[in-house]
């Protein structure tokens, strides 16, 4: 049988023939070095099979504590997700240390700070709005994702609903309509903004949301008190609250908890 085909290329036979050939020697060769392990372990000296036998046992146990740590030690916590209801939440050690830090970043941000509406600049809470977007996504990117469990949340969860319900519909709407006008006029005053009053109404309540998320994830990170480490108490959520609910105190700082 000819190796090539009148064309000049290689015949298809040919070539099965010799994959074959090359698995069978392959699975030839690993079969004798398996082999040649396990009859070399059978033969070592009753310290050196303890010595393997040992550092057997040590890596095995590693394995399982780093599981363990990651799955049996999950603690379930009840969160009131903004936009859904109360939800179960199933949190470790990993899933509290990114609890921890979206708390930090929600929290020391404009995202939960009161922007009363003779003071502070939209393009600045615009701004930080899209550096807690970023930083939200860089946190979960570099985690490592939480075990799951049948019965409840992850806090990855809770953190992608507050991009997605949240943030991004807030920033979507408000973000190309306040670039248009300081493009339209560049060297023209924020206030002068016609949508300014209507831009900072929404903030309100995004802040409102982004707030109940920061307490979210302090219950999920362990931490007491997340409310007076925040600082401000929102404003509460009625129909025909205007912007006197907002307003500073007289030293100029928002209004904290007494």
């Amino acid at each position: 049988m000819s190796a090539a085909q009148p064309g000049g290329g290689p015949n298809p036979r040919w070539r099965v023939l010799r994959g074959t050939t090359f698995r069978l020697l392959g699975a030839a060769v690993i079969g004798a070095l398996t082999g040649l392990a396990v009859f070399s372990l059978t033969q070592v000296t009753s310290r050196s099979l303890f010595a393997i036998t040992g550092g057997a046992a040590g890596a095995a146990a590693v394995l399982a504590v780093q599981w363990y740590q990651r799955t049996a030690r999950l603690t379930e916590v009840k969160v009131t997700v903004p936009q859904l209801s109360e939800l179960t939440f199933a949190v470790n050690n990993d899933a509290r240390q990114v609890a921890w830090q979206m708390f930090v970043e929600t929290v020391t941000r404009v995202s939960t700070q009161p922007l009363a509406s003779d003071q502070g600049v939209v393009r600045e809470a615009l701004s930080s709005m899209y550096g807690l977007f970023a930083t939200t996504r860089e946190t979960l990117k570099a985690s490592r994702p939480t075990a799951t469990v049948p019965s409840g949340q992850t806090v990855e969860y809770l953190a992608i609903t507050m991009l997605n319900q949240a943030l991004r519909p807030f920033l979507s709407h408000w973000h190309p309509r306040l670039q248009g006008f300081e493009r339209a006029h560049p060297d023209g005053q924020e206030s002068a903004w016609p949508e300014n009053a209507a831009c900072r109404a929404a903030l309100r309540e995004v802040q409102r949301d982004i707030h109940d998320y920061a307490i979210g994830f302090a219950r999920l990170a362990g931490v007491r008190e997340a409310e007076a480490l925040i600082g401000v108490v929102p404003a509460p959520r009625s129909p025909g609250a205007g912007d006197g609910d907002d307003r500073a105190s007289a030293d100029g700082l928002p209004r904290t908890r007494s």
